[in-house]
C-alpha cells in the first residue's frame, strides 16, 4: 500500500492533514506560503486525493501517516489539521509525535448534535440513491463560509465528489480504525479554530478540544465556515506563519 505524500522547502517539518470533505489540495495556498520557512509535507488519506481505498486489514489515518513520517525520518513535526484531519493530528499528538498543533473546526468525542445528525442522514440519503453530486453539493453547501471564492468552491466540489466516487467503488469496503484520543494528555501547544459560520457541533467541539488541552488556545473566526483554508487562505497561511 502506497500512501500518497509530498514535500516543499527546507527547516522544521510541518504535516498539512486534510478534512474528509476534500484532500490534500485544499492547503496548496498554505503550502505555498508555508515551505519559504519550513519543510511542508501533505499527505492524502486512504480513498482521497492520489491515496487508493484499499487496505489488507484494519488500518487507520494516524497510523499511515505515522508509517509516511517514518520513512522521511521525521519524528516531531508541527501539525496541522482541518476537520477530521484535526482528529488525525490529535491522534499523533497523543502518541507524542506533536511540536505544535493548529486544529481548524475539529471533531470531537462530545455526543453529535441534532445539526450533525441531519447532515449525516442528508448525505447517506443522497449517496444511497446514487446521488453522487447532491451529496457534493451538500457539502459544499454546509461546509464553505460565505468567504469562499467560487473557484475555490469548486475545487472544493472536485476533491469531494472524488473522493465519494473513489470509495463508493471499493470492494470490498476497508475497516477503518482510530488511535487513541488523549486531550490532557498532549504535551504541545495548540491554537484551535473555530469558525462562525461552522455547524453548531464543530464550533461546541472546538471550544471543548481548545478548553481540555493543557496548552490549548482558542481563536474564534467570525468570517468563517468549516474550511476556512479555502475561504480566506491568504488569512489562513499567515495565521498558520505567525503561529507556527
Amino acid at each position: 500500500m502506497t500512501i500518497w505524500h509530498s514535500e516543499r522547502g527546507a527547516g522544521e517539518p510541518v504535516v498539512l492533514l486534510h478534512s474528509t470533505a476534500a484532500d490534500s489540495g485544499m492547503w496548496d495556498a498554505q503550502e505555498e506560503a508555508l515551505a519559504a520557512r519550513f519543510r511542508v509535507i501533505k499527505v492524502d488519506f486512504r480513498g482521497y486525493g492520489h491515496t487508493p481505498y484499499k487496505a489488507d486489514g484494519p488500518y487507520s489515518d494516524a497510523d499511515d501517516v505515522i508509517e509516511v513520517l517514518t520513512a522521511l525520518d521525521v519524528r516531531r513535526a508541527r501539525l496541522v489539521g482541518a476537520s477530521a484531519g484535526g482528529w488525525v493530528a490529535l491522534q499523533l499528538a497523543t502518541a507524542g509525535l506533536a511540536e505544535r498543533l493548529v486544529l481548524l473546526n475539529p471533531p470531537s468525542d462530545l455526543e453529535p448534535t441534532p445539526d450533525l445528525r441531519d447532515y449525516w442522514n442528508e448525505e447517506n440519503r443522497l449517496l444511497e440513491a446514487g446521488d453522487v453530486q447532491g451529496a457534493t453539493e451538500l457539502n459544499a453547501r454546509l461546509l464553505l463560509g460565505p468567504e469562499a471564492s467560487p473557484e475555490n468552491r469548486r475545487r472544493m466540489m472536485a476533491m469531494q465528489r472524488h473522493a465519494f466516487e473513489v470509495q463508493l467503488a471499493a470492494d470490498p469496503e476497508p475497516e477503518q480504525t482510530e488511535r487513541e484520543v488523549s486531550l490532557p494528555g498532549v504535551d504541545a501547544p495548540a491554537l484551535v479554530v473555530a469558525g462562525g459560520h461552522d455547524l453548531p457541533f464543530f464550533q461546541e467541539s472546538a471550544r471543548h478540544v481548545a478548553a481540555a488541552l493543557p496548552q490549548g488556545r482558542l481563536l474564534e473566526l467570525p468570517w468563517a465556515g468549516h474550511l476556512p483554508a479555502l475561504e480566506r487562505p491568504e488569512e489562513i497561511s499567515a495565521l498558520l506563519l505567525d503561529y507556527l
